[in-house]
């Protein structure tokens, strides 16, 4: 459809506006997050005689910029670089070579294959959750990794379907975008640590403490300014579009012409999504991020309900005959409107 292709390349040509935007943002909310820190330990280090606090702090804030700049830069190179390696140190993710997979790597293989696209790396997480996410910036870096839960509790057709989402997750963009969203955590997280031991090793001889509510005033905002630089991190994070995993559940139908497999391997996968471990930046670029209980208002991921309705609707996909089942009684709530007649957790199916 054509509207279809529109949405698709509008969504790609997003992702690189973000993707410029999320750097450019990243050097704001660094800076910031910087002069909060340097602010917070002025206060409680103390002041030169006669120094009013908020402008000793942009004095000092002006004279690390460069060096604040350069910081930021290096994070993001060595992010760009490594990110994989980091990611996979995190997760403990290890690569998974040919000869001990070979019918997963042959999966990956036929559907690179049917699009074109170069065969990224296989890696696997030793944990019984059921997930997978895909990483890296270019082509050399691609790796989808996958969860043993995954591959042990899921069809081939449901793994295939699960490969072909990150696939799309990868020609989409989404995945250069998310790494971004991963090095902003890690970079205000960072810099506020080496703001705050910098200015506590820095010497103190001149320094004033008698000003007590000066310094309470200082620290009380510095602590504030560094909360507002982490609210819109969080902000940024959230804002990211949900329809990327749309788009990706309906890549993965394009590219297996099978949207059944697809919503059966959703519905195993919800409520057994959480990996052990794993940080929260991480979880968000997997193929689900479970919501919290009580809402998926800030959830970075669609509810699973919504979408296997998608995937119905759009993409002519059908329950698996028992939860048709189950649906079809009238009193009973539909699987596809509410969490099911068996609690808050999707059935494992």
């Amino acid at each position: 459809m054509i509207g279809e292709a529109f949405g698709l390349y509008t969504h790609i040509r997003n992702n690189v506006f973000r993707s410029r935007m999320l750097l450019a943002g990243l050097f704001v909310l660094a800076y910031l997050a910087s002069y909060g820190a340097i602010l917070a330990a002025t206060g409680f280090l103390g002041l030169p005689r006669g120094a009013e606090p908020f402008s000793y702090a942009a004095s000092r804030f002006v004279g690390a910029f460069p060096f604040i700049t350069l910081g930021v830069i290096v994070w993001i190179f060595i992010g760009y670089r490594i990110n994989v390696a980091m990611i996979g140190a995190v997760t403990g993710a290890k690569g998974l070579e040919r000869g001990e997979a070979q019918r997963l790597y042959e999966l990956l293989e036929n559907l690179c294959i049917s699009r074109g696209i170069p065969m990224p790396k296989l890696m696997i997480i030793e944990d019984q959750a059921l997930n997978a996410f895909a990483s890296g910036v270019n082509e050399k870096q691609y790796t989808v990794t996958v969860t043993r839960g995954l591959i042990e509790n899921l069809s081939e057709a449901e793994v295939e379907a699960v490969l072909a989402h990150e696939l799309t997750h990868i020609r989409n963009g989404d995945v250069k975008l998310m790494v971004i969203a991963v090095v902003i955590a890690g970079v205000l997280s960072f810099l506020s640590e080496v703001m705050f031991r910098s200015m506590r090793f820095s010497g103190s001889s001149s320094r004033d403490s008698s000003d007590n509510k000066g310094a309470a005033i200082a620290i009380i905002a510095g602590i504030v300014i560094m909360a507002v630089a982490g609210v819109l991190a969080s902000v940024i994070r959230f804002s990211l579009s949900r329809s990327r995993e749309y788009l990706a559940d309906a890549g993965a139908v394009e590219l297996t012409k099978n949207p059944d497999a697809m919503i059966s391997a959703l519905l195993k996968i919800s409520g057994r999504a959480d990996i052990e471990g794993v940080p929260s930046g991480i979880m968000d670029m997997c193929v689900e991020n479970d919501p919290d209980d009580m809402s998926d208002l800030f959830s970075t991921h669609p509810s699973i309900n919504k979408r296997v309705q998608a995937l119905i609707n759009t993409a002519g996909g059908r329950l698996p005959a028992k939860l048709q089942q189950v649906s079809e009684r009238p009193d009973l709530p539909s699987i596809v409107e509410s969490r099911g007649p068996w609690g808050p957790k999707t059935p494992h199916v």
